[in-house]
């Protein structure tokens, strides 16, 4: 049973106001609040570690190293795969961009093809569109049924043996459905296709272990996390790294190279590592991840998904209201108050104190599917409680645009 009223009161971001209200945050699909723990993490490596990695042969070099692989080592047990299959980068974004250069330009030709789906976020999507491009592959989408859920039976209908990879989100930013991840793996490799997750917005919530999965690839970002912004990780599976191209070169990721051009690589994950790393942000990535295992990821889950069920079940007393996704299985409610904008919305709500998200939430190819274009979304994280629901619901009752947060 999570204690939220003892978790509160270690983030300070909860004792904010905002428009002279008490402060109720629901964009935590956007990124999380921070715990007093992750502040003073990153903090100590300014205050106390503060030197480079492998870049020096001095104590606090060597010191820095050794914290640089243990927080290898527990970004590795969370997700249980290989300290040296986890690659840190800086968020989500940038992971996928790793591997649609360095595995899809090295690997995709004229007719191959990549799948996605419809309700994919702009990081899972460009980075395709571009590779299309370059190498005359082609993206195909997967359908969508009539909930907006990616069904192992509707990638079956797109996938065949040109599928060279299968790029999906585990849930949506927009819809937050769960799909069946290890059940496509195992499709996607039947094919001869590799897998990459996109798990932004699912390893901040449940338990993810890569090497049950049977995935390819995995990325997801600290700052979803209560980590640090400007940090990630991308998994792999060794031998693909291994194969994979660097996106960046620089210092910290060569063995050696000379005046005629000759280079030679470090190892994975080294050799995806270019320049100086993130390492305050690395350190704070670590201490997030020890955080929420001390309070247990099954447990962060199933008060999520009841903080969104609760608050499913109080907007259907609401006549003005448009839920989106009622059954998906995160803690995510997409909606819209009728004949208002959702910027209004959010804009009035704002004024009331609540911050949630409002417009297209990088997910611009879903607007056909929801046949609206843009919506509002509440976010749930663990520090959250069902008193801040019954607020929202209240102010929603209201309906409100711009205008009301400015004349009421």
């Amino acid at each position: 049973m999570i204690n939220v009223k003892k978790i509160r009161k270690d983030f300070p971001m909860l004792k904010g106001k905002m428009q002279g209200h008490n402060l109720i945050y629901f964009d935590n699909a956007s990124t999380t609040f921070k715990p007093q723990c992750v502040i003073d993490e990153s903090s100590r490596y300014y205050q106390k570690v503060n030197a480079n990695s492998h870049r020096g042969d001095y104590d606090l070099c060597y010191n820095m190293d050794q914290e640089l692989w243990h927080a290898r080592e527990v970004v590795a047990g969370f997700v249980n795969c290989e300290p040296r299959e986890v690659v840190f980068t800086a968020g989500t974004s940038m992971s996928i961009n790793m591997v649609a250069w360095g595995y899809g330009l090295k690997n995709l030709k004229a007719g191959d093809e990549i799948l996605i789906s419809e309700s994919e976020h702009a990081s899972n999507v460009l980075p395709w569109t571009k590779l299309v491009e370059l190498t005359g592959a082609v993206v195909k989408k997967i359908p969508l049924d009539k909930e907006g859920r990616i069904t192992l039976a509707n990638v079956k209908k797109v996938i065949s043996d040109k599928t060279k990879v299968v790029s999906l989100a585990s849930v949506g930013n927009v819809l937050g459905h769960l799909i069946d991840v290890k059940g496509i793996a195992a499709l996607a490799h039947e094919h001869g296709a590799v897998i990459h997750i996109d798990g932004a917005q699912s390893v901040p919530h449940m338990k993810t272990d890569f090497k049950d999965l049977d995935i390819d690839f995995l990325s997801f970002s600290g700052h979803k996390m209560c980590g640090p912004t400007g940090v990630g990780v991308l998994v792999g599976k060794y031998d693909l790294l291994d194969k994979m191209d660097p996106l960046l070169a620089g210092g910290g990721m060569n063995e050696k190279y000379d005046l005629c051009g000759a280079v030679e690589y470090l190892t994975p994950p080294s050799k995806f590592e270019a320049g100086t790393l993130n390492l305050a942000g690395i350190l704070g990535l670590a201490k997030a991840i020890e955080y929420l295992e001390s309070i247990g990821m099954d447990e962060i889950n199933d008060y999520v998904i009841d903080l969104k069920k609760y608050c499913v079940e109080k907007l259907k007393d609401l006549d003005n209201v448009i839920v989106y996704n009622p059954h998906s299985e995160c803690g995510i409610v997409t909606f819209n108050v009728k004949d208002v904008f959702s910027q209004d919305e959010a804009t009035y709500l704002n004024s009331c104190g609540i911050a949630v998200r409002s417009g297209e939430h990088c997910a611009k190819t879903l607007n056909e599917f929801l046949k609206t274009p843009a919506t509002c979304r509440a976010s749930f994280y663990f520090y959250n409680t069902k008193e801040e629901i019954d607020q929202f619901v209240e102010v929603l009752k209201n309906g409100g645009n711009f205008l009301d947060a400015y004349f009421k």
